[in-house]
């Protein structure tokens, strides 16, 4: 039976190599929506400030912990990402007895980014979500269609040294510890395939994907890849590590319509804004222009090199650490420059 919602996994040591956490997830949405990947950096907040989510506006916390999510252009939160703290959440779509909440609340992807904004350990993601989850329910169209399409969500939180399985359906919900040889490569493998229905095509299809490696040396960081682009089989996973004085993200950030937004307006969704940002475009031209099997296949195995170069690179930090930080600043839009000149080769 091919899955009816996202894919995400994790890998606890001792099934990895070297110590290490490996966090991954598909994205499987519809396939005329664009997946963004942003930096939101670390803030401080005065009291009694509100944050604005997809729908409805709550309490703001004092601080937030820089977070780098990937999320439908549309919307407040997130599909999936992490924080400074190597915290990674991924949600999934799921159905209960209780049917999903047409009302107005959280998104379940709202509840990603909060507990990445608020939480420095998985257990304590835990706990946020489930704090805001009884206080604020779940509910809302998770698509940008007038058409109500809804559902409760359950969510896989891992860090540095443990994986969490959170179920909800609407304000109830149960969590529990997961316990338990995979490799990054291995599980970007995974992500790909197409005879399962991990890697999704059709109507909802895989529009963006992630893999997180993270020691449990908490001196050495955490790599965590992006593809920003749909369909992971032809996507480049490229790295992305918090360190200090991070730029943003500005070629997988969507255009901002601001308070005219048609998510923002009442009745929502009247009309669709172009939500593609630059690598979506320049993904989509070269997909659109590859006729040949063997320009396919040139242009696959340029990707695939690339990638095998990238993964090499960050052993060296996954293994010594980041010795010069100031390299790293720019290092996701860097790697898109070199999928981009692997493009041009076509």
């Amino acid at each position: 039976m091919r899955p009816s919602s996202c894919d995400t996994f994790v890998a606890l040591p001792p099934s990895t190599e070297g110590q290490r956490i490996i966090f991954g997830k598909n994205s499987d949405r519809p396939c005329d929506e664009v997946q963004e990947v942003v930096y939101f950096p670390a803030t401080d907040y005065a009291a009694g400030e509100k944050v604005e989510c997809t729908y409805i506006e709550i309490e703001q916390v004092a601080h937030t912990y820089a977070v780098v999510l990937s999320r439908p252009a549309w919307l407040w939160g997130a599909e999936m990402g992490a924080n400074e703290h190597q915290v990674c959440i991924g949600n999934e779509a799921v159905w209960g007895r209780q049917s999903a909440d047409g009302e107005e609340a959280l998104l379940g992807m709202d509840l990603v980014r909060l507990g990445l904004e608020r939480a420095d350990t998985a257990e304590n993601a835990v706990t946020v979500i489930t704090e805001l989850l009884e206080k604020y329910g779940q509910g809302g169209s998770c698509m940008e269609d007038e058409s109500s399409f809804t559902y409760h969500n359950s969510f896989l939180i891992s860090d540095r040294k443990e994986a969490w399985l959170l179920e909800t359906s609407g304000k109830y919900w149960a969590a529990e510890r997961v316990e338990g040889h995979i490799t990054a490569e291995t599980m970007m493998d995974i992500l790909r395939d197409k005879d399962s229905g991990i890697n999704m095509e059709g109507m909802f299809m895989t529009t963006g994907s992630m893999v997180s490696v993270i020691p449990t040396d908490p001196d050495l960081p955490g790599v965590h890849y992006f593809t920003a682009t749909p369909d992971p089989e032809r996507s480049v996973f490229k790295p992305f590590i918090f360190v200090k004085n991070l730029h943003p993200l500005k070629e997988t950030s969507s255009p901002s319509y601001g308070l005219d937004d048609p998510v923002k307006k009442k009745p929502r969704f009247q009309s669709k804004p172009d939500r593609k940002h630059e690598l979506f475009v320049k993904h989509e031209l070269v997909a659109a222009i590859i006729e040949s099997h063997k320009v396919l296949q040139k242009i696959t195995e340029g990707m695939r090199q690339l990638e095998k170069e990238m993964i090499k690179e960050m052993e060296e930090h996954l293994l010594h650490g980041v010795e010069s930080p100031d390299f790293l600043v720019n290092l996701f839009s860097s790697s898109i420059q070199r999928e981009l000149s692997v493009y041009s080769q076509k």
